[in-house]
């Protein structure tokens, strides 16, 4: 369960033929049922992938993830030293990147930032990473609705908001895959961080519903559920934090079941089968849990 603080917005890594977009895909091979039919593009032309919070500890290790040659990466952040850190990193490694700073509660400024995106090229693979937390503060005074509404503003409708701009560019074009940003704490709401998990779990409902939309069209979709990972976000959230894991181990999870096409990426088990349990016990009985294990206040 990835956190914020308001003030910002198993395995081996997977080779670069990891992904949703593979050669016998563009070969016009056999792939495996349900994988996302791809566009009939020469196959000299670059991968282009999109990846929102670049500059968060997921983002900037899901961009290194993805740095191959062959590989256009187009990242967004809003921390123009550390964007431009991660994309010399990345081109380090063989990939051409585009780097933007980005504001996603600018709607107006993120759709045409995509008309342009989509205008050299609509991605062949786009992760909304992007988003921000809020809690109830150490004595449980509550949330800011200040901060409360910047976090619906990021979390949902930036997130809706370019997610729809790209599946109806993929539905045109015939293929491409959706990657979304959820968290585990999105099965049953956490009263440290009521909007936080409010916002997931309506990022988790919207991906599960784009992809059966979506999947006659050739488009895949992916929700990604991550428990907590190691980042100064996770640092800020208060409560405990069983099964930490490091966001490079999280980046590559992502990316292997992304490739896969997998509706739902989430990890680690332990923590996501407990809060699975939390999401179908009766609700006074998850939420006394919740309160044994310290995630009350």
């Amino acid at each position: 369960m990835t956190a914020m603080p308001p003030q910002q917005p198993d395995t081996q890594a997977p080779s670069a033929r990891d992904d949703a977009t593979t050669t016998e895909q563009r070969e016009g091979k056999q792939v495996p049922d349900g994988a996302p039919q791809q566009s009939s593009r020469p196959a000299t032309a670059l991968r282009r992938v999109l990846i929102t919070g670049a500059t968060g500890e997921i983002g900037g290790a899901l961009a290194r993830a993805y740095a191959a040659r062959g590989t256009t990466l187009i990242l967004t952040g809003r921390k123009q030293r550390k964007l431009d850190a991660i994309a010399g990193e990345c081109r380090a490694l063989g990939a051409e990147v585009e780097c933007t700073v980005l504001n996603l509660c600018d709607e107006e400024t993120l759709f045409t930032w995509l008309d342009e995106v989509c205008a050299q090229g609509v991605p062949d693979i786009a992760i909304a990473n992007a988003g921000m937390n809020t809690d109830i503060g150490p004595q449980g005074n509550g949330e800011r609705w200040e901060d409360a509404r910047r976090l619906l503003q990021t979390n949902v409708v930036g997130t809706f908001g370019m997610a729809h701009h790209l599946a109806m560019a993929m539905k045109a074009r015939g293929s491409g895959q959706l990657v979304l940003l959820s968290s585990l704490a999105a099965w049953h709401g956490l009263a440290l961080t009521p909007s936080y998990s409010g916002s997931k779990a309506a990022v988790k409902a919207y991906g599960e519903g784009l992809r059966s939309w979506l999947k006659p069209f050739g488009v895949g979709v992916t929700v990604v559920m991550p428990g907590y990972v190691t980042s100064p976000m996770c640092e800020a959230m208060p409560g405990p934090k069983p099964f930490e894991m490091p966001a490079e181990q999280a980046a590559r999870r992502i990316l292997k079941g992304a490739a896969r096409n997998r509706a739902r990426i989430s990890f680690p088990f332990p923590l996501n089968f407990g809060c699975w349990w939390l999401s179908v016990l009766p609700a006074g009985i998850s939420q006394r849990l919740l309160g044994w294990f310290n995630y009350t206040h």
